[in-house]
C-alpha cells in the first residue's frame, strides 16, 4: 500500500484557480506522489494493473467521488512514473473510507485478473 497525502483543493474541477497556480500545485502534488510511491518501493506488475484508491478525507465533509477522482489525475500520473508504467494500463477502483487527521489517498497495486 502507499500511502499518498490528501490532493490540493486547487485541483478539482470545481475550483476556480488561475491556469498558472493550478499547474504549480499540479506539478507539485504529481512529484510528491512520484516520491512517496518510490519510497514503498511498490513494483508494476506485467501487463493490466488494478489500481484501487481508497480517499480517506480530512473531514467528515460530503465529497463527490467524481471530483475525488479528478483531482488525484496528478497523482496518479506520479505513481505512474515511479512505476515506469503507462497509466492506462491502471484498472482502477476507487471508494471514499472513514475521515483521518489531514486526508489521505491510501493506494492498492496489484496484477488484474480479468475474469469472464
Amino acid at each position: 500500500m502507499i500511502e499518498l497525502p490528501w490532493p490540493p483543493a486547487q485541483l478539482s474541477p470545481n475550483a476556480r484557480v488561475h491556469w498558472a497556480k493550478r499547474s504549480k500545485v499540479a506539478k507539485r502534488y504529481r512529484s510528491d506522489c512520484y516520491l512517496l510511491t518510490k519510497a514503498a518501493k511498490v513494483q508494476a506488475p506485467a501487463g493490466q494493473i488494478a489500481f484501487g484508491m481508497l480517499f480517506c478525507p480530512p473531514d467528515r465533509r460530503s465529497y463527490d467521488d467524481d471530483n475525488l477522482v479528478a483531482r488525484m489525475k496528478h497523482g496518479r500520473d506520479g505513481v505512474a512514473d515511479a512505476l515506469g508504467v503507462d497509466d492506462r494500463n491502471f484498472v482502477t477502483t476507487f471508494r471514499v473510507g472513514d475521515p483521518v487527521k489531514g486526508g489521505a489517498v491510501r493506494i492498492t497495486i496489484s496484477a488484474f485478473n480479468q475474469r469472464d
